[in-house]
């Protein structure tokens, strides 16, 4: 698996290609949460966004596909005691209608064949009023050129679906059917939109 083969380096070339933005996503993403919350973060990765989710929450579930992102993660997350972290595909998930207040997705709707249906899944987990929060890179420029970033991870064997600029992005939840969406910009290099969902009550 290629998530399995970049775990051990993945923060690294983050950190050093595009730093600002991948610490303040977490930030933004933190802002979001709030001491009583039960949170469920798929795709979370090498944990970059959970270690700012943590502090926070009453109680995070870290998941994701990847044994070795979720060993990572593990490494992040020691010196807290309200984190569970554990593998699951996030096209059906395992946790019955309304279990959380906030759902993070963050960085992975790109690589996914059908990630409408993704959100759904997100949003059935999710107690009503609560919050689904899906931070994504806008790697496309205004120019329409894709980001070099992209070209690498695509050269190493990444498989980008769907690729965003702003409007696309917002698009994309439009079409999908969601109306009661915020966006975050997070500036960088390589941008990433917070895009956050309320669940209707």
């Amino acid at each position: 698996m290629f998530w399995d083969k970049v775990a051990f380096a993945y923060d690294f070339f983050e950190n050093t290609y595009n730093g600002k933005v991948y610490a303040n996503t977490g930030k933004t993403v933190a802002e979001q949460i709030d001491t009583t919350d039960e949170v469920l973060e798929c795709a979370c990765g090498t944990g970059a966004i959970s270690v700012y989710i943590a502090p926070k929450c009453k109680h995070l579930t870290a998941t994701d596909f990847s044994p070795k992102m979720l060993k990572q993660t593990a490494k992040k997350l020691r010196k807290f005691n309200n984190v569970e972290i554990k593998p699951l595909d996030m096209t059906k998930i395992d946790y019955p209608d309304n279990s959380f207040d906030k759902v993070v997705a963050g960085n992975v709707i790109h690589l996914l064949e059908n990630p409408a249906a993704v959100i759904s899944e997100l949003v059935r987990v999710c107690k009503p009023g609560g919050k689904v929060i899906i931070p994504t890179y806008i790697n496309i420029y205004s120019n329409g050129k894709e980001n070099v970033f992209v070209k690498i991870f695509e050269k190493a064997g990444a498989n980008f679906k769907k690729q965003f600029d702003i409007e696309s992005y917002k698009a994309f939840f439009k079409n999908a059917g969601y109306k009661n969406v915020e966006y975050h910009l997070v500036e960088g290099k390589m941008p990433c939109a917070v895009a956050v969902i309320t669940k209707n009550v």
